[in-house]
């Protein structure tokens, strides 16, 4: 096993310890730690703590690793790695040790060479100490996450690993090494107290990290950062609808669930979309960089200090473990921190941030008034749609005039819409004078473009984004190019550049080739520059003169003198010049001619990069740089044209595709021999492959992705190809490929990447609850029904998957495909009427989207009962009174009128326990039960049928009695047991009398109910009940 490198390790998201050894997985729940682990004699176990000591057995074929972590820890971070790792201590810091796996130790070397200037800083901003005696990472393949921490170790993905000849993937390691130390201090070492505090904890790792990033990458970087994460999370609040950084959950009244416009809860990390939580995390760091625009930076690192002193005092207390809960931070001990050290109130941020959620629209225009000599500027909000909110309080507005930059607050108000700003400068054109900026700096410019009655050159809002917003403002075209030619934040620049792309005119080509051209121009911006050069060039495809854009700067900055078609051979010393000449060409094969077609120059340009690209004297790998040229080549190919609809063979193919195709051939076949560093090039040409297909140059077929997509090959190969046939089956309607890829998300060994299926199918779907399709059927709705809520009950991250694929399709109502129910009327003998069935006359409740799924006489029992949905209170049938079947069927003939919804199956109360997972259930973050998980194994395990009582009694709330007939195994592996026979009549009556026992009384609040058995949205009666004989 060694020499194969067989390895393990443990791997989940959230607390899923109890998975692999009974525990009470909650965050809140902490203890030390003696952790034994015995093993073959080549293998090396890596675990949480001090390595005590190594004990060989007698016949010297086994070891034992003892482990000892005496800081209090919750199970939930207690992870373990074994393998035949090659160790590597750290030279500068010898507490710290690495592992890897055979023959990767030189990669390993190089990358974590950086590691110890991490916990310099770290330890120096924070003034306190690492916490733990140790730290150990630990580098795996095929890992579940690229960066998980836990209590003093760390796994990653050995993906990360590289060699000092890589420059792209260099900063992106750096930044996982930190973003893990950081969580070592936060999230490992100081734990959460309930789920409703994540963000606290996301936050301030979050919030250490971006600091760092600013020290090591400089400020361009960071505030380029902090705009790509805002951008992101505004994005997705205003398409879903908002991200809740600090749930607080009241009753199961529809007023009261803080996320009704999800189609999941969040009252649980377990059921949220991945690409939430990716959100969520994003905006926690961004509010803490909020309240530290509000209380300084200074209070800011004072109250983390405050915690980890607080925390590291409790964690010493051996024999007092009651003091241990100072380790725990909650969102109120936060706050309270954040006003003892600073004395400030910083309560209506957290209530505009943190206790609701959405984002901020503003829209800015303004008119200068040359007689009072003010700018009077308008900002209008919306907060109608969904995911915004109403901003009040504070708005800073820059203005730059001709004297110099002028900062201004402005309030705004409920409905006060025009502000009135003075302006220093008069307009004055005849003295030339040096115009101050924001930095200081002092420039000549060239005022002839400017409006002759205005001072204003221009004008920012919110500049130093102190406001979760989008911040739409209009200006004219030429306030723009002033700002991106003499504005000195990269921020600004960039939103210049998104501006320009509205204004092609030779003034806008102009700035954007200056801006090209300056080297101490910041190179992300100059990257943006060449992407909006090349759009503008488009507009302007009738009136431009000269060659095309970019190409003569291209060749002035890379070629050689004497032979301009010929690239230099590489030096890549630059780093900035090097982003820049491998972005120019991608850029430039964008350009379109007056036909639509890429200009014959630029394809043989790039085809010329290509082959005169030398990289023999470079100390740097130029695989990055080659896989843009390919990601070039893709770019300049244009929908085919057909003649007399002849079909494309490869013997008819226009002769330029025909080029392109050759390099693809040869770059792949190269690929066979000499492998690039994490075969960027064979991705790349994957790519340029399917957008042939997509263009009508090559027949459109998916064998050849789907052989790349086989397991076996590198990771990002797989994601590449599986990406293409993602778009085949959308493109083509394939129900055949769209089958083979459910069979994957099912089978394939690797999670990641029956993560990344599901992701992409929800991104690109074969088809959306809005269109008809003829990939939708009901074998299609059984199949994603039974793999959300049996077949993925391991791995919460892909049942979220599934759950948000689902949506995608089918939306939360009814499936159009299924067939309409039997029951027309349906009799209610409890309350003794008749009341039509709510399917067959869907208008009632269409208008109410949570209940717009209308039950059948099989849905009522599939889903879960919406909780926010309830018109009518359910009464409880008390089983002692009335006969079992009769009851029964009342019971659910009751359900009948309310709207149930199979869509909404992931929501699962946080008081009951659902008969989906049963061995879900110890110790959810916030509810720890003490009881170990191997108590839940036994109703799998067993016939399948008998649930031990203590299950029972657990939780009494459990109320629709179904639930206790047939239970369906949530382990796939399990499958022999998928079918159980109903009990006898008595056993039934036993267990409804011990169940009943307790009466339940609705005090207004909804009590959890465990779900009833699912048989699937598509099933024909409603499976697993008595017959109506009985």
């Amino acid at each position: 096993m060694a020499e194969r490198g067989a390895h393990v390790f443990s791997c989940g998201y959230q607390n899923s310890t109890r998975f692999w050894f009974p525990c009470v997985d909650s965050y809140s729940e902490l203890c030390t730690w003696k952790l034994e682990f015995t093993v073959d004699a080549a293998m090396v176990a890596v675990s949480n703590g001090d390595l005590v000591e190594t004990v060989y057995t007698h016949d010297m074929r086994k070891k034992t690793f003892h482990y000892m972590l005496t800081i209090p820890t919750s199970a939930s971070n207690i992870a373990l790695a074994i393998g035949p790792f090659e160790i590597l201590v750290d030279p500068y810091m010898h507490e710290v040790t690495h592992f890897c796996l055979p023959q990767l130790l030189p990669l390993l070397k190089h990358t974590t060479s950086y590691l110890h200037e991490v916990f310099e800083f770290y330890e120096e901003i924070l003034t306190c100490r690492y916490p733990y005696s140790c730290f150990k990472t630990v580098f795996i393949d095929e890992a579940y996450v690229e960066v998980a921490a836990y209590a003093s170790m760390s796994i990653f993905s050995t993906n990360l690993l590289h060699s000092a000849m890589i420059i792209d993937e260099t900063p992106l390691t750096r930044r996982c090494l930190a973003q893990s130390l950081a969580q070592q201090f936060f999230g490992c070492f100081i734990s959460r107290m309930s789920w409703s505090d994540e963000w606290v904890l996301k936050g301030i790792s979050g919030y250490i990290y971006g600091l760092w990033m600013k020290k090591t990458f400089g400020v361009n970087e960071y505030r380029h950062w902090i705009k790509e994460e805002l951008d992101k999370i505004v994005a997705y609040e205003l398409k879903t609808g908002g991200v809740l950084l600090h749930p607080i959950f009241g009753g199961g009244k529809e007023k009261d669930n803080p996320a009704s416009h999800l189609h999941f809860s969040i009252k649980h990390p377990h059921t949220l979309s991945w690409e939430y939580y990716t959100m969520f995390q994003c905006k926690a760091h961004l509010v803490m960089r909020l309240i530290e625009n509000r209380i300084s930076m200074e209070f800011m690192l004072q109250v983390f200090n405050k915690l980890l002193s607080l925390a590291s005092t409790a964690s010493s207390q051996k024999f007092q473990s009651h003091m241990w809960s100072q380790m725990l931070v909650s969102t109120s001990g936060f706050l309270k921190s954040i006003s003892n050290v600073s004395g400030k109130d910083i309560q209506p941020l957290i209530k505009q941030w943190v206790d609701q959620s959405g984002v901020v629209k503003f829209y800015g225009s303004f008119a200068f008034n040359r007689k009072r000599n003010v700018l009077e500027l308008e900002i209008k909000q919306d907060y109608t749609s969904p995911g915004t909110q109403k901003y009040v309080g504070p708005l800073k507005v820059t203005v730059q005039e001709l004297d110099g930059s002028f900062n201004h607050t402005l309030q705004i108000e409920e409905n006060s819409l025009k502000h009135d700003i003075p302006c220093h400068s008069k307009s004055r054109r005849n003295k030339k004078k040096k115009i101050p900026l924001m930095n200081g700096e002092e420039v000549d410019m060239d005022l002839s473009a400017m409006d002759a009655d205005s001072p204003l050159l221009w004008i920012r809002i919110d500049p130093d984004m102190a406001v979760l917003r989008r911040a739409d403002s209009e200006q004219a075209d030429f306030m723009w190019q002033y700002q991106l030619r003499y504005e000195r934040d990269v921020v600004a620049q960039q939103e210049a550049i998104a501006a320009l792309e509205r204004f092609p005119t030779p003034a806008s080509r102009l700035a954007l080739t200056d801006v090209l051209e300056q080297e101490q121009c910041f190179y992300r911006v100059r990257m943006a520059a060449c992407f909006c050069l090349a759009k503008i060039a488009n507009s302007m495809v009738s009136t431009w003169t000269g060659p095309p854009a970019m190409k003569s700067l291209f060749t002035r900055m890379f070629c050689c003198k004497t032979c301009p078609n010929i690239v230099k051979t590489n030096n890549f010393m630059s780093f900035q010049s090097y982003f820049l000449q491998k972005t120019m060409p991608v850029a430039m094969a964008l350009l379109r001619d007056v036909h639509n077609l890429c200009p014959k120059e630029v394809l043989t340009f790039i085809l010329d990069l290509i082959k005169y690209n030398d990289n023999r004297k470079n100390k740097f790998s130029d695989n990055y740089y080659r896989a843009e040229m390919i990601d070039a080549l893709a770019n300049s190919v244009t929908p085919a044209v057909s003649v007399n609809n002849e079909v494309r063979t490869l013997d008819n193919l226009n002769p330029d595709v025909r080029l392109i195709l050759e390099e693809i051939t040869r770059f792949l076949n190269m690929e066979k021999l000499l492998p690039s560093y994490r075969h960027t090039i064979t991705v790349s040409c994957l790519r340029a492959i399917r957008v042939l297909q997509k263009n009508g140059h090559v027949p459109s077929d998916p064998s050849l992705f789907r052989s790349y997509a086989e397991y076996g090959h590198f990771v990002d190969i797989r994601i590449a190809a599986l990406e293409a046939v993602v778009d085949y089956t959308k493109v083509d309607r394939s129900y055949e490929e769209l089958q083979w890829l459910l069979n994957m998300i099912q089978n394939d060994p690797v999670p990641y990447v029956r993560h990344k299926i599901l992701n992409m199918l929800t991104k690109n779907p074969p088809f959306t609850k809005s269109m008809e399709s003829p990939l939708c059927n009901e074998a299609l709705v059984d199949q994603l029904w039974k793999l959300m809520n049996s077949g993925t009950s391991h791995d919460w991250r892909l049942r979220c998957g599934a759950v948000d694929l689902y949506f995608t399709l089918f939306g939360l109502s009814r499936p159009s495909c299924l067939p309409l129910p039997e029951l027309g009327l349906v009799l209610n003998l409890k309350e003794k009427k008749a009341v039509l069935n709510p399917t067959i006359i869907p208008e009632a409740i269409a208008g109410n989207q949570e209940a717009a799924v209308n039950p059948s006489s099989h849905a009522q029992l599939a889903g879960f009962q919406n909780p926010f949905s309830n018109s009518q209170e359910e009464e409880e049938i008390d089983m002692d009174t009335v006969h079992d079947s009769q009851a029964f069927i009342s019971h659910h003939l009751n359900m009948l009128e309310r709207p149930s919804t199979p869509g909404l199956s992931k929501y699962r109360p946080a008081n009951s326990r659902s008969a989906l997972t049963p061995q879900h259930s110890a110790g959810c973050d916030g509810t720890p039960t003490t009881k170990p998980q191997w108590n839940m194994e036994l109703p799998r395990k067993g016939t399948g049928k008998e649930q031990p009582p203590l299950e029972m009694s657990a939780h009494p709330a459990a109320a629709a009695p179904l639930s206790v007939f047939g239970k369906e195994p949530a382990s796939s592996k399990h499958g022999e047991h998928h079918h159980h026979h109903h009990h006898e009549h008595k056993k039934k009556k036993k267990k409804h009398k011990r169940k009943h026992k307790h009466k339940h009384r609705r005090d207004g609040r909804e009590r959890g109910r465990a779900p009833p058995a699912f048989p699937s949205p598509a099933g024909g009666r409603p499976a697993r009940s008595p017959s109506l004989s009985d």
